[in-house]
């Protein structure tokens, strides 16, 4: 479903247009999916160990309320950035605070199950129709009880899992269709289960496998045993969590509209701290970039991203990163041809119906963009300015943010909501082409 805000009470931002080819260093911060899979397991830990290079974004302080109310202790070092987490008993009886965060809804309840009480979760409206059955299931067949509401069991947002300071473990089946979230949540409170779990994906189509192999690896690093020589099957055995003091890849996926736009305006982009290995999905946006037209060089960390202002359609799957598909959608709206961007059809159940966003927004400003079974056509047409609409989720807004270098007079919804995942977004924008806020007046 998705619903717009409230125009009349949600400011318009003037996106701004390129007045020429850029020539921009863009710092983005750290990785979200990183920063929250490793606040979960420094609260696990043996010990204190500290994050350095965190996100710090709606998303990932959400992460760290909850967290703390359930009973680690976290502090900031020398910068915001730098996060020391004391782990402690798993305590219930709190109200944690989801928001919009899919990371949150679902990679806490089963660190909930550990606690010796109840754990009621809520967040936004938006966030009450995310599908959670999946990894709600799960628990239940691990002997977890999980109450909703009503009479029957919860699908979605406000549940209480009612804890009884352990799980037991054992085999699960988890259909993760339509996130692999259900299955990172899973493993991630899995080593602090009485017995080994053995989780097998039954459903038909596995979206974001990296997202699963970045929550292998970060369990890896941390000295859990986890055995997915199978597929669609992984195995996590008990055991401790290592306490480290670790360093947060940049997020990749949000460096994507900044080096986007060197194919849009033409010029270059450059973003340092690009890591030679990684498990984000944004680790495709290079080749992604050079499809459409662009040039991509990586030396030493620094990525750079050269265009000329054309920009060629393209024909991709983007099953294993779907969270690029908003950025990659607009620009085969800016494209010399048609585009289909395939293997996205989960896209449908995040901050919101992303594909029936996309589709609407893009019509909205006189391009043709269509739904298809698990995915997008767009068929390039001339576009004009108008109010781009956002439904809460940051990705559409910064999206909006790169039509709006080519498309005169567009103005975007509600720009703060990229502060879930980007905090000042607007702002690193303007400095990108080299502008301040108060030039934008």
């Amino acid at each position: 479903m998705t619903t717009a805000p409230d125009r009349t009470t949600t400011p318009l931002w003037d996106a701004p247009v390129a007045d020429g080819p850029l020539d921009a260093t863009v710092e983005v911060p750290g990785s979200k999916s990183l920063t929250n899979r490793l606040l979960v397991l420094a609260a696990l830990a043996e010990g204190e160990g500290t994050l350095r290079g965190a996100l710090r974004s709606r998303d990932a302080d959400l992460m760290i309320g909850a967290l703390r109310s359930l009973g680690a202790t976290i502090t900031e070092g020398g910068e915001p950035s730098t996060l020391h987490v004391t782990p402690g008993p798993v305590t219930g009886d709190v109200d944690l605070d989801c928001g919009l965060a899919g990371t949150v809804m679902r990679f806490l309840p089963p660190v909930a199950a550990l606690a010796d009480g109840d754990v009621r979760f809520d967040g936004d409206p938006a966030a009450r129709v995310r599908p959670m059955l999946p990894v709600l299931a799960g628990l239940r067949s691990l002997g977890v009880r999980v109450v909703g509401d009503g009479p029957d069991f919860p699908t979605h947002l406000p549940f209480t899992v009612r804890g009884r300071g352990r799980v037991a473990g054992g085999a699960v089946d988890v259909d993760a269709s339509e996130s692999s979230q259900f299955v990172s949540a899973l493993l991630l409170a899995a080593a602090r289960f009485e017995r080994p779990l053995v989780l097998r994906h039954i459903g038909a189509t596995l979206p974001s496998l990296p997202h699963i192999a970045m929550t292998v690896a970060t369990l890896r690093d941390v000295g859990v045993e986890v055995d997915d020589s199978r597929d669609g099957i992984w195995q996590v055995t008990p055991g401790p969590i290592a306490a480290r003091d670790v360093r947060v890849e940049p997020d990749l996926s949000n460096a994507a509209p900044f080096l986007a736009a060197a194919l849009v305006a033409g010029g270059t982009v450059r973003v340092p701290g690009w890591p030679a290995q990684t498990t984000q999905p944004g680790a495709m946006v290079p080749d992604l970039l050079e499809q459409m037209g662009a040039t991509a060089t990586v030396e030493g960390d620094v990525l750079t991203v050269t265009g000329t202002g054309q920009v060629r359609g393209v024909d991709v799957d983007l099953h294993a990163g779907g969270e690029l598909a908003p950025t990659f959608a607009v620009l085969a709206a800016l494209a010399d041809s048609p585009s289909r961007l395939r293997g996205i059809a989960h896209l449908r159940g995040h901050e919101t119906d992303r594909l029936a966003a996309l589709a609407t927004e893009i019509t909205r400003l006189g391009g043709r963009c269509e739904e298809t079974r698990d995915g997008l056509v767009i068929t390039p047409r001339p576009l004009h300015g108008a109010v781009f609409r956002t439904y809460a989720d940051h990705r559409m807004a910064t999206s909006a943010a790169l039509l709006g270098l080519r498309v005169p007079g567009l103005q975007v919804e509600d720009v703060a909501t990229t502060a879930k995942t980007l905090p000042g977004f607007d702002t690193m924008w303007l400095r990108m082409l080299g502008r301040t806020p108060e030039d934008q007046g």
